[in-house]
Order: structure tokens, then C-alpha cells, then sequence
């Protein structure tokens, strides 16, 4: 099956998983404080909806606009705009009419439940597939490391030892950690059997984004192909799984990191690669597509290894996963507000781009408690139109016992939809845009 169509289907699978759960947390809250609930729908239905069905009191359906999804709740200010609803008196079964402590509860009901959800499939992941790592045994030949990262005294064939003290167990999580996390100093292993603790500058990861430095360590390993992807530069070419790369346009290729900046350099150019076949040197000629890319994977001489968990060290593990995963989100969300963090900023495109190009039940489902966190992080941020705008409003009326009259809020809701509208727009803008000039 084709990898776009793999990952469609697995976005739009994930995403319905993750709104439908996230509307029930506000559905259910809703039906115990006897809320009357006229609408769950999937998806937005616009002038009309693909299926509808009401049951009792409310109208379950699925929209034709996979933008997200919602519950209309009675004698409530939200995305329906319904003001002749509003304009009449308040009914006991109306939102409006509940206590401020029930209504804080509702609102909260979709983030909380995206939030558990995202814990609970990292604790499933723990248990069913335990947790990957590549310590310093595993890995004989190092890192390369970036030419700004030598400034420092790292060296290529370098090993990770210590961060901050501390045994390192997953060699391969240095970047994240360089980028997102407090990294003071990291101790190494040269190739020359020497260990040295190296100091790292204060603020790395934000100089890591101002330069886009985001893999200054990347694994050596030879150029042996591993993976040669059906109809891309370098299957067209004649290149098969087995072939050892030699050079690049007169560039010598040593080692597999090598391949990617070469390759880069002559983008929609015809360039000769030489290659070694069955102890054979041959060459033919590849021209790597718009983005430097000649869809080939390496031959990993990487030894991965598993931890496995029981029950209940899986929760513990998945808790504390989902604990990072949530606080590391949260951390870099302070580069959106930068010049280039805007231009990174990524709709649809991007978000099926985390899956994986062929079905993957582990992909899929860590992808999908990734999802969910972010969800829950962006949803109860203060701006009208989300549950955080919502909360706010609430925190307000309990804390100082006057409730915003329902003209503010209906501006604050339209203000807060327009603005999501053109974040949805500029987002999936920016996927095309780079999809078409980069």
C-alpha cells in the first residue's frame, strides 16, 4: 500500500480515536449533572452531516469536516453560536444553570481524559513492547559529531557515558535531551579509550534552534543500503538493498551520515554514484528529488536493546514517559513564539508525517499518545473557543463572583474562533508551501 495513503489512514484514525474520547469527557460530566446535551458530533457538519441519529435528547452524527469535533451543550456559549437559545430564560437543565463547580468540571472533562488516555497508552506500550535503548556497548563506533559541537571537545567515535552525572542508558536520546531538557555536562568515552567530562554552554538547546542544530550527534555507520524505497531517486536508479556506497559525485562517502549532506548539495541534479555490489564497483547516475532525497535507509549495525516490564513497573514507566513527553511539549512550545519557530509550525501534513510509512501497530499507537497530550496541552490553553478560554472565564467568575455577561463571551468566542481558523490555515499553509518549494 502506498506510504502517503498508510499514513492518511492512520491520521484519520488517531484523530477520531482521540475526539471522540475527548468530547465523551465532556459528554459524561455533562449527563451526571443532568446537562442536556443536543449534539456529539465527529468532525464538523456544515450546512450538512455525512450521518446523523438522534437518540433521546441528543443527535449523534459525523460531520464532513475533519477539523475536530464538539458537543453542543444547552445553555452554553460555544462554537454554535446559538443565540436564540441564549436569549430566552434559563432552564434547569442548561448549562448556564449549574453550579460554577460543575461547569469547571465539564470543560475540564476533554482535557482530562485526552491527558489520561496518553498516560494510559504509554503504560500499555510498556508492557506489551517494553522500552528500546542503545547504550555505549552497543554502539563501537560512536557518534560523528557537528563541526559547532567539536568547539566543545566532543570528538567523532565518541560514546555516551554520563548527562549531568548520571548514567545515560539510551545513547540515542542525547539530542532531545541537548535541545529540551537541563544538560550541564556530558561525559564521554573517546575513541582513544580516554574519558572526559565535557562542559555544555547554558541555553544550548536554544542555540541548538536558532542554528538548526537538531541531530549534533548522529550514530556512524557504514553506507550499506538497507532499505532502497519503490519509485524514489535511488530504486529508479538501479541501487538494491546490499550496495555499499563509495562516493557521491567525486565525494567520498565513508560512512552513512556522509550520504544525506552530499546528497543534499545536488538536489534535482543527475549525479554519479559509485557502489560496491558482490565485490563489484559499479556506478550509475541518481538524481536526488527536490529536498535531497534519494529514499534509502542504512543497513544498522546498531544494537538495540529491550527492556521488558511487568504490570506494574509498566505503570510506573509509562507514567514517567508520559510525565517527559508532556513536560518536554510544553518546554519547546516557547520556540512557536520565535520568527522561525512560526515557519515550523505544521497543520495535517505534519501530523500524519509522525506516522509510520507501513502499518505498525507500535507506531501507531506511540504516535497516538503523543497526539493526545498535545491535545490536551493546546486545548486548555486561555483562548476563547478552547476549553482553556472556558476554564479561564470559570476561574474568573468563582474567584470573583461575577459571571462575564454573555455579550462578552459571545465576542470572546467568535475572537477566539477566527483566531484558530487562521492558526489552521497558516499551519496547513506552511505544509503546502513546503511541500512545494522545499
Amino acid at each position: 500500500m502506498d506510504p502517503f495513503l498508510v499514513k492518511a489512514i492512520q491520521l484519520i484514525l488517531s484523530l477520531s480515536l482521540l475526539i471522540v474520547l475527548h468530547e465523551l469527557g465532556h459528554f459524561i460530566p455533562a449527563k451526571l449533572f443532568k446537562t442536556r446535551v443536543e449534539k456529539f458530533y465527529l468532525f464538523f457538519d456544515v450546512k450538512f452531516s455525512l450521518l446523523k441519529k438522534k437518540i433521546g435528547e441528543t443527535t449523534y452524527g459525523i460531520g464532513w469536516l475533519p477539523l475536530g469535533g464538539y458537543v453542543k451543550i444547552a445553555g452554553m456559549i460555544d462554537e454554535s453560536m446559538d443565540k436564540e437559545q441564549m436569549s430566552k430564560p434559563p432552564q434547569p437543565w442548561e448549562f448556564r444553570s449549574k453550579p460554577a463547580w460543575q461547569r469547571l468540571i465539564i470543560m475540564l472533562g476533554g482535557v482530562t481524559v485526552n491527558l489520561v488516555l496518553g498516560f494510559l497508552i504509554y503504560m500499555m506500550i510498556m508492557f506489551v513492547w517494553g522500552s528500546a535503548y542503545v547504550g555505549p556497548d552497543e554502539m563501537p563506533d560512536g557518534f560523528a559529531v557537528i563541526d559547532d559541537f567539536k568547539e566543545y571537545g566532543f570528538e567523532d567515535g565518541d560514546r555516551i557515558l554520563e548527562v549531568n552525572g548520571n548514567e545515560f542508558q539510551n545513547s540515542l536520546d542525547i539530542n532531545k535531551h541537548l535541545f529540551m531538557r537541563d544538560v550541564q555536562n556530558i561525559t564521554v568515552l573517546h575513541q582513544d579509550g580516554s574519558e572526559e567530562t565535557i562542559e555544555v554552554p547554558e541555553e544550548i538547546g536554544t542555540q541548538m534552534f536558532e542554528k538548526g542544530i537538531m541531530q549534533p550527534f548522529v550514530p556512524i555507520q557504514s553506507a550499506v543500503l538497507d532499505t532502497v524505497i519503490a519509485e524514489h531517486a535511488a530504486s529508479k536508479a538501479g541501487l538494491k538493498k546490499g550496495d555499499s556506497i563509495i562516493s557521491l559525485n567525486d565525494v567520498e562517502i565513508g560512512y552513512w551520515h556522509e550520504i544525506a549532506p552530499a546528497s543534499f548539495e545536488n538536489k534535482e541534479k543527475t549525479i554519479e554514484v559509485v557502489f560496491e555490489r558482490n565485490g563489484e564497483i559499479m556506478s550509475t547516475e541518481v538524481t536526488p528529488d527536490e529536498d535531497g532525497y534519494l529514499g534509502v535507509g542504512p543497513a544498522s549495525e546498531i544494537e538495540i536493546k529491550r527492556n521488558k516490564y511487568g504490570l506494574s513497573e509498566s505503570i510506573s514507566k509509562g507514567f514517567d514517559y508520559g510525565y517527559w513527553t508532556l513536560r518536554d511539549y510544553v518546554y519547546q512550545f516557547k520556540y512557536v513564539f520565535t520568527k522561525k519557530g512560526a515557519t515550523q509550525l505544521g497543520g495535517f501534513g505534519a501530523i500524519g508525517g509522525l506516522f509510520p510509512d507501513s502499518w505498525n501497530w507500535f507506531g501507531f499507537w506511540n504516535t497516538t499518545a503523543l497526539l493526545s497530550i498535545i491535545l490536551a496541552f493546546m486545548n486548555i490553553l486561555p483562548i476563547p473557543a478552547l476549553d482553556g478560554g472556558h476554564v479561564m472565564f470559570l476561574l474568573y467568575e468563582m474567584i470573583t463572583g461575577r459571571k462575564p455577561n454573555d455579550k462578552f463571551m459571545e465576542i470572546a468566542q467568535m475572537a477566539g474562533f477566527f483566531l484558530l481558523i487562521a492558526l489552521v490555515l497558516y499551519a496547513n499553509g506552511n505544509d503546502i508551501y513546503r511541500w512545494l518549494f522545499e
